[in-house]
């Protein structure tokens, strides 16, 4: 755990950790809690699914052109007006919903609040990657492992609030952790030092073609793919075995799974290249992805998923040390919320393909076969020739307290 302390003792570490965590929250809660609020006041979950759905894209869409001009500027005034522009947002949004609005306005209220989410992550991965090579390996892990924790805790909150007050109220929750992370961060020590790069003039998608993004970008939308299609198959899973309140808790042991992983992997040192090692990690990814199909028991599909999710955050770690490494000096920020903005979309892909597939003669094995070639295709495209970025070694000397 040597790694780890030397992390926690960078003067930001806490505040990017916390803060962090507090800021991304309303990623997990929010969609989620508006499905409800909607359905609730509706009595539609099309319309419900269609705002939940508006949001998510609006928040993904909009991610990179906030990413650009943080890195022009400074990710501090950015995250400052989104903490003053998000909780108007979400408070007008659940005012057209209470007062029953049209689905257009619903519609367009849901879209201006996920646009303004605040660019928690990227700026979070951003001033990691700015930190010591040396520690930098395992501050992306814990980096990771936050992440699997905000898709467990954020859902559950949600449950927990609407079941006790109202989903309102978990939206209401999730505005203020969005300030209070989004804040913190902003007058951070590490926000302070950052130094803007020269401005470099560039295309609209000059960071997405920048050598190596393309392949990292491409492999991590087909294995998120396959992530979106586990999580709509899990629940068809758990209700077709006779046991639907199974699909929270095998989802749960998933995620713990990976944050299992995520820790245990972030305390090693790997010699082997990032490449190599997110090449080896997508295998890894795919092989315990593969006995899932054949699965008829909740239990063992429990045990595999916990055993399969391990690899999860490792996988996401090294891409992010690979965004961090070969993203342009002038859109460090951009580049990770282009991998957002792009693993987001895969998802819920994923998740409606599944979906097509569990109402089809396919059934669940056909979602979870989805899964499985998701993960194998990103493996292929990590094969494929191309222009590859070049990536610094990590020094492996002990960091200084």
């Amino acid at each position: 755990m040597r790694a780890y302390l030397s992390v926690w003792r960078l003067s930001s570490a806490p505040t990017l950790l916390i803060g962090g965590f507090a800021g991304r929250l309303p990623s997990a809660m929010v969609p989620l809690a508006l499905l409800l609020m909607v359905q609730q006041q509706t009595g539609s979950f099309a319309v419900a699914g269609l705002a939940s759905a508006t949001l998510g894209v609006a928040m993904a869409g909009m991610a990179p052109v906030l990413g650009r001009l943080a890195d022009r500027r400074s990710p501090r005034p950015v995250l400052l007006a989104q903490a003053v522009a998000y909780p108007l947002l979400l408070t007008a949004l659940v005012a057209v919903v209470l007062l029953e609005a049209s689905t257009s306005v619903v519609v367009a209220a849901s879209a201006a609040a996920g646009a303004a989410t605040p660019l928690v992550s990227g700026t979070v991965r951003a001033l990691w990657s700015k930190t010591d090579p040396r520690v930098r390996p395992a501050a992306f892990a814990l980096d990771a492992t936050t992440t699997e924790l905000v898709f467990v805790i954020g859902p559950a909150l949600v449950a927990a609030l609407a079941v006790v007050t109202a989903p309102a109220v978990a939206v209401g929750t999730a505005g203020v952790l969005a300030v209070a992370g989004a804040v913190s961060i902003a007058v951070s020590k590490a926000m302070r030092s950052w130094e803007p790069a020269p401005h470099v003039q560039s295309g609209v998608f000059s960071t997405v073609r920048a050598p190596g993004m393309p392949r990292v970008l491409i492999s991590g939308a087909a294995l998120m793919v396959g992530f979106g299609a586990i999580e709509i198959a899990v629940p068809a899973f758990a209700e077709d075995a006779g046991s639907p309140g199974m699909s929270g808790v095998l989802l749960a042991v998933w995620s713990l799974g990976s944050v299992a992983g995520g820790l245990w992997f972030g305390a090693r040192v790997v010699s082997a290249s990032l490449p190599r090692q997110y090449r080896w990690l997508l295998l890894g990814t795919t092989i315990g992805l593969a006995p899932l199909a054949a699965i008829s028991s909740p239990w063992v599909l429990g045990l595999l998923l916990f055993l399969g999710g391990s690899v999860i955050a490792p996988t996401l770690t090294v891409q992010n040390s690979l965004v961090g490494s070969i993203a342009p000096a002038q859109a460090t920020t951009e580049a990770f919320t282009w991998l957002s903005t792009v693993t987001v979309g895969a998802s819920a892909i994923g998740a409606a393909l599944g979906g097509a597939l569990i109402e089809g003669p396919a059934g669940v094995s056909g979602a979870l076969l989805l899964a499985v070639t998701g993960a194998a295709v990103a493996v292929l495209v990590t094969l494929v020739p191309g222009r590859r970025a070049v990536v610094p070694a990590v020094s492996r000397e002990p960091v200084p307290a």
